[in-house]
């Protein structure tokens, strides 16, 4: 298997941190920079990904027992890494992913108490050892990303001690390898948040 020759970015956070619109700033401003950029999302990013995804987060599935869940959402990121964001980093591209390994670590190893070397052990088998060259967590307090949602689905429903479960273990993750993170403050403004991001990823893109 050849190395990857792309660069992998995966977009971290609780939930209503914005996720998905620093992710279209992102991918629009590297495209005007003439990249190539691939922009997908966990769980799915593959047709079966996408049914994996019905069943993890519909409320109709609510109960469903934790190390079902963190398998599923395993097998979700294994069909999701070989079928596209390996392919897409061995062409060169820039892979812009929401969500990825990190979330099943702070989801279901700590939210769920699955244990956090447990579950990464488990994606690391799932997707060949595949980590991002850069992970941006967006932090936000869980009582001010949740009052952002009218409805919500199977995991956002969960209890507030569960979100803040999460939220500490993506700081946690984030403080355990700096230069592989870059965590901002979700409640900034987004141009602000946008440019900071921007700067770090092409920082990293630079280096041999």
């Amino acid at each position: 298997m050849s190395a990857p020759t792309g660069y992998f970015i995966a977009f971290e956070g609780g939930e209503g941190a914005g996720k998905s619109t620093q992710e279209s700033l992102l991918a629009e401003a590297l495209a005007e920079r003439g990249l190539s950029v691939v922009r997908t999302r966990e769980p799915g990013g593959t047709p079966a990904g996408e049914r994996i995804r019905e069943v993890l987060l519909s409320p109709e599935f609510d109960g469903l027992d934790a190390r079902a869940e963190a398998l599923l959402f395993a097998a979700a990121r294994g069909e999701h890494v070989a079928r596209v964001i390996r392919p897409a980093l061995d062409r060169g591209d820039v892979v812009i992913c929401d969500r990825y390994l990190d979330s099943s670590v702070a989801y279901q190893g700590y939210g769920r108490e699955l244990g956090p070397s447990r579950v990464r052990d488990l994606s690391l088998w799932a997707t060949g050892g595949l980590l991002p060259d850069l992970t941006i967590v967006l932090d936000v307090d869980p009582t001010v990303g949740l009052a952002r949602f009218d409805q919500r689905d199977r995991l956002e429903a969960e209890p507030l001690a569960y979100h803040q479960a999460v939220r500490a273990a993506f700081l946690a993750l984030a403080e355990a390898e700096p230069d592989r993170y870059l965590v901002i403050d979700a409640a900034g403004q987004a141009d602000d948040i946008a440019t900071a991001i921007l700067a770090r990823v092409l920082t990293g893109m630079a280096r041999p």
